[in-house]
């Protein structure tokens, strides 16, 4: 049965947010707010997590997992870019935005595109989100709430306790936000290429 935290969406309580990075060490997997909609999330490392996360998404191997990070110095440890993809990115940071990218030696093989040796990563400009990543002192491990079957993603808080008691161990709602995922930008390639329109202006990158 998965707990359920009440969290304020701007002022998030220390020793609670504290509680939850502490059961995400431990091995647990969470569902939080972002500043796009709800993503489940867990350690870095965390093959169970991994697993699980799959299984609740049923998604397969080329699926691109995300690093959510707290800021653009944490993200630079995870991914390969140059000068003028740095500027575009640092200019779209912290929002609504994920951005495909070469992986280092940093990333698990097992969160790498098979083919392409890439991972997904961002900066939320959400106070929940920022700070369980400044707690937790790493990147969470990250997917958008979104079932299979389902056009939209999982929005309130009770209803996603109901829905997936028993597949994650932990719920933090501070309340409404969003239900669109981020616009992400595939990187790895000569030129920058929209995959998906969402929550963040494409226009800078097309």
């Amino acid at each position: 049965m998965a707990k359920y935290f009440d969290v304020h969406p701007e002022n998030p309580q220390p020793r609670t947010i504290k509680t939850v990075a502490d059961s995400i060490r431990s091995g647990a997997l969470v569902a939080y707010p972002t500043d796009s909609c709800f993503a489940l999330g867990c350690q870095l490392g965390s093959r169970d997590g991994i697993d699980r996360i799959r299984s609740i998404r049923n998604l397969d191997d080329r699926h691109h997992f995300t690093l959510v990070c707290q800021n653009f110095a944490q993200l630079g440890q995870f991914v390969q870019i140059d000068n003028d993809v740095f500027r575009a990115i640092k200019a779209a940071t912290p929002g609504s935005y994920t951005f495909i990218l070469p992986a280092t030696k940093e990333v698990p093989r097992k969160l790498l595109h098979p083919k392409k040796k890439t991972v997904g990563v961002r900066i939320p400009d959400h106070a929940v989100a920022q700070a369980l990543l400044a707690e937790l002192g790493e990147p969470l491990l990250s997917s958008t709430l979104l079932l299979p079957g389902e056009d939209e993603p999982l929005t309130q808080g009770w209803e996603i306790k109901e829905r997936l008691d028993h597949a994650v161990d932990a719920v933090v709602d501070s309340g409404d936000c969003g239900t669109e995922p981020t616009t992400v930008v595939d990187f790895s390639g000569s030129e920058p290429e929209l995959v998906r329109r969402g929550a963040g202006d494409p226009a800078r990158f097309e």
